[in-house]
């Protein structure tokens, strides 16, 4: 089943998404700051764009969705926080909600992608390169989302 063949707010598949061309903008949902990334339109590659910070997951998704539009995306991928044990606990179920509600107001192709150690990684590379304070408040989400896109762009290649 494609896109259009689901329901308005059952989420699709990666399969879904690969069935697609165009840019794909990605989302690290976070309580304060949710970090935006897009890819290009042949999607090899991945680039932050910043984060938005209007609160509450409503506000959130109807922030997103103007984005999408903006960038002309053609599909979502929203950063699923996954547990190291494969099991899924409330920041997953946010995550989730906030990709029905990002559907439900753009229609696009939206899905959820394992955003494990993202963070982690987006962490690392700020102390390598030296990134402290406000700075680093202001582009670790933006980073993790570029992080979460670049490694669907990946597993979407193979």
């Amino acid at each position: 089943m494609l896109e259009n063949e689901k329901s308005h707010t059952e989420l699709n598949s990666l399969e879904d998404i690969k069935a697609t061309a165009g840019k794909l903008l990605a989302v690290d949902f976070g309580d304060v700051r949710t970090g935006l990334a897009v890819s290009d339109a042949s999607r090899l590659l991945a680039s932050g764009i910043g984060y938005i910070s209007v609160g509450g997951i409503e506000k959130t998704a109807q922030a997103i969705a103007e984005s999408a539009r903006e960038t002309r995306a053609i599909g979502v991928i929203v950063g699923l926080p996954i547990n190291m044990d494969g099991s899924e606990g409330f920041r997953a179920e946010r995550c989730k909600k906030l990709a029905r509600l990002i559907k439900e107001e753009t229609g696009l192709v939206v899905t959820t992608f394992d955003e494990r150690m993202t963070t982690m990684t987006a962490s690392r590379y700020l102390n390598e390169t030296n990134t402290r304070g406000k700075k680093r408040k202001g582009v670790i989400d933006t980073l993790s989302a570029q992080i979460i896109l670049q490694n669907c762009l990946d597993r979407l290649k193979n």
